[in-house]
């Protein structure tokens, strides 16, 4: 076995760098020229319409896709070469996964010792709140309990990068309460989550900044504040003038508008639903 340390994995607030990525499955091009810059300490929330390329963009991060173009560096090094010292700092859980026919306590045996800082309290702390029994065989939980098994694994694991896919997909509504209070419990200024997902509601006040996918680059990478610090939603009764507003939504009760913010403007923040369907209808800068 390959002995490895943490510290062969560069510490710097850069976490992630892609540049110029050109990425296609057969003649079909997903991604052209996609830059993204992800930072040290943040639980990034990653967005994009169906097929926009979010689980190809994780799995290129975490060395599963090789782009045909551009570079890509993960915690100071290149993942294509998968090389253990980087691997044992990244968690990748993917939003369908085969489970082995054996228990969970057997299954924490034989994959831990693949995380150097694995904390087995944490572990069992984790599966205790989220209420999942080891000793049932995995192949018999439902979706939901083996979500919850794989989770608690990944925050136990205590890599410098965690990415998420869909985590949330098979949760009730009590699971997703306590899976945001034990994300948020885990994070440390020395890890970066990154977590795509379709469900935003239930990842609200959770992730920060948001990372958007669009038609084959990342059209938006900042802090939610930034949108809402220039910008504020006012919910009006009189049609608005859809030639001059900047963005307009239809609600209950009337029209939902988007106008810049000044000293004496009163409304609302933007929600993730709402910044998300602004930036995709004005485009890349739009909102800046």
């Amino acid at each position: 076995m390959i002995q490895t340390t943490h510290a062969e994995i560069e510490v710097s607030d850069t976490v992630v760098r892609m540049q110029d990525i050109g990425f296609s499955y057969g003649s079909k091009a997903l991604f052209s020229h996609l830059d993204l810059e992800i930072q040290r300490g943040n639980i990034y929330g990653l967005l994009g319409k169906n097929g926009a390329g979010k689980t190809t963009l994780l799995k290129i991060l975490s060395g599963q896709l090789f782009p045909q173009e551009g570079s890509t560096t993960v915690l100071g090094d290149n993942p294509t070469r998968r090389r253990p010292s980087l691997l044992q700092e990244i968690f990748y859980l993917p939003e369908e996964f085969p489970l082995p026919k054996m228990k969970a306590s057997e299954y924490l045996k034989m994959r831990s010792p693949f995380y150097p800082r694995f904390d087995h309290t944490q572990f069992a702390a984790f599966c205790k709140d989220f209420d999942v029994d080891l000793n049932q065989r995995l192949d018999q939980m439902s979706l939901g309990q083996k979500k919850k098994v794989l989770l608690s694994f990944g925050l136990a694991s205590n890599t410098a990068l965690l990415i998420l896919d869909e985590p949330t997909n098979g949760l009730d509504i009590p699971s997703k309460r306590q899976f945001r209070q034990t994300v948020a419990s885990a994070m440390t200024e020395n890890r970066t989550f990154i977590i795509s997902t379709h469900q935003v509601r239930d990842m609200e006040n959770l992730i920060d900044p948001i990372i958007i996918l669009h038609d084959g680059s990342v059209i938006f990478n900042d802090a939610v504040a930034s949108v809402s610090d220039k910008y504020v939603l006012n919910l009006t009764t009189k049609e608005p003038d859809m030639a001059t507003a900047m963005y307009v939504e239809k609600v209950l009760g009337g029209w939902m508008v988007l106008s810049e913010r000044s000293e004496e403007s009163e409304g609302q923040p933007l929600d993730l639903e709402t910044l998300f369907n602004v930036v995709i209808e004005k485009g890349k800068g739009g909102v800046r």
